[in-house]
């Protein structure tokens, strides 16, 4: 039996992070991996999603500038996208990633990692042998989420696409069918129309990005729209096939129509991934996700030995938030492993409370859509006395400079109470890069009256902050 002071079963940005965080503190730390060192996010989600989806932002941002536009004419290279996809994705290919883990002092046994009672992992490699690792200090469970897949009658029999095949295809289809409204469903519809599939969305419910404030989905709907997506709002599939000779998939709807489509894509959520995980061994009810406190600690075990870092605990599902909570989870695992109380109660830099009221989220659609904090809708369920402000961003000279016919909304959730901002969406060009400044300004809590000698420089887009202030009327 082979012993550390901290075992991570998952090797994606949460487990990297928390075993580097670990090893950095004095302690030993060993990362238990059965598929690729970096994860999803690395290889099948965010990573190469945002490298399909630049190509076609960029050829639009030339194009909404007169004088630039001329010069652009041709369409997008899809072989060269996708060629430059795979230079960052490495094609799965780990070697990189394990070579940094050996640098850190981080030791990687590969294989599949489930718990087999307090502080153990029993971890089957490839050919079978099994290996059993010992923690002096704590498991940290870091597996992750995987794409769940609608009740569709013979989805599992035509190799339906999820993110991962949406984001590693090695060829356009030429007609595309999403399953979903979110995130997911908004991207990949975005980069292969960019790349000349013909896609079209089905949305089960009646807006897109449900969940955000209205105008993200509305902008985003257009812009799908603007683009040449198909967008059919309340309507679900209920049963597809694929033809054996021709291959393509004919898939049925609930209001009675077909359509034909070479893949379909299922991009309607997600659950964690701890199949054969061994919760039962240590008294968790197996298939759900693993409630933490705000150092990760698995609240339902005793004797803060359990974490569970990142998407597996529902908090904050989002590759930044799971680095955020690793930080915070690595550090508590320090704190108490030399006899020092970690507590929750206070705003220690170990405590990961920011991903429960201040989480930055960022689409890539065009327009962009990104967004921090509360919506308005939350804000006053949760009690706050609210005040909202907008601007369209439009108006902005910076805005105008960066782009003809800009367009962007900014909206502002102010706690009235306190005086601070509780929450902003931003729509359109540049949308993701400038919501830092609302996510700084909710953590520090910073009050208008302050954040209104926080001067941004003429002519950009981030002048939008003044027109929000004067507009709110400061």
């Amino acid at each position: 039996m082979d012993t550390y002071d901290v075992v991570v079963v998952g090797g994606g940005p949460a487990g990297e992070v928390v075993a580097d965080r670990t090893v950095r503190s004095g302690l030993t730390a060993v990362v238990v991996e059965a598929e690729a060192v970096g994860g999803e996010c690395s290889y099948r989600a965010c990573v190469p999603s945002k490298a399909l989806l630049r190509p076609g932002a960029a050829r639009a941002e030339a194009r909404s500038v007169d004088g630039a536009r001329q010069a652009v004419t041709a369409p997008l290279d899809p072989a060269r996208v996708l060629a430059r996809r795979d230079r960052f994705t490495g094609r799965g290919d780990d070697t990189g990633q394990t070579d940094w883990l050996d640098g850190a002092g981080i030791a990687l046994v590969r294989g599949h990692g489930r718990l087999a009672g307090e502080r153990r992992v029993e971890v089957t490699g490839a050919d079978g042998t099994v290996r059993t690792l010992r923690a002096r200090r704590a498991v940290v469970v870091c597996t992750g989420t995987e794409a769940t897949l609608p009740p569709v009658e013979g989805l599992d029999r035509i190799g339906v696409w999820t993110n991962r095949q949406a984001t590693t295809a090695d060829a356009v289809p030429g007609r595309l069918v999403v399953i979903g409204g979110g995130v997911v469903a908004c991207e990949m519809a975005t980069a292969w129309r960019s790349l000349g599939s013909h896609v079209t969305l089905l949305v089960r419910d009646q807006a897109l990005l449900t969940g955000w404030e209205p105008c993200a989905g509305e902008e985003v709907t257009r812009g799908l729209s603007d683009l040449g997506v198909t967008i059919r709002f309340g309507v679900s599939a209920v049963k597809v096939a694929r033809a054996a000779d021709t291959r393509a998939v004919t898939v049925h709807t609930d209001d009675g129509t077909t359509l034909v489509c070479d893949e379909v894509l299922a991009a309607v959520g997600r659950r964690p991934r701890i199949a054969d995980l061994g919760l039962e061994t240590v008294g968790l009810p197996a298939g759900d996700w693993l409630p933490v406190d705000d150092t990760c600690r698995v609240t339902a075990v005793e004797d803060d030995w359990l974490y569970a870092v990142g998407d597996v605990n529902h908090r904050a599902p989002l590759t930044h938030m799971a680095k955020y909570q690793a930080r915070a989870c690595a550090a508590a695992i320090a704190e108490r492993a030399a006899g020092r109380p970690a507590d929750t109660g206070g705003r220690q830099p170990w405590s990961a409370e920011a991903d429960r009221f201040a989480v930055p989220q960022a689409v890539f659609t065009r327009p962009e859509v990104a967004s921090v904090g509360l919506t308005e809708r939350a804000a006053r369920e949760a009690g706050l006395a609210v005040r909202t402000v907008e601007y369209r961003i439009d108006d902005v000279a910076g805005a105008a400079l960066h782009a003809d016919d800009y367009r962007g909304l900014a909206k502002l959730v102010v706690d009235e109470t306190r005086g601070v901002v509780v929450g902003c969406t931003l729509t359109g060009p540049m949308a993701t890069e400038l919501i830092h400044t609302a996510t700084v300004a909710i953590v520090g809590e910073v009050p208008l009256e302050r954040l209104w000698h926080a001067v941004p420089a003429f002519p950009t887009v981030s002048e939008v902050w003044l027109r929000l202030l004067e507009a709110y009327g400061l």
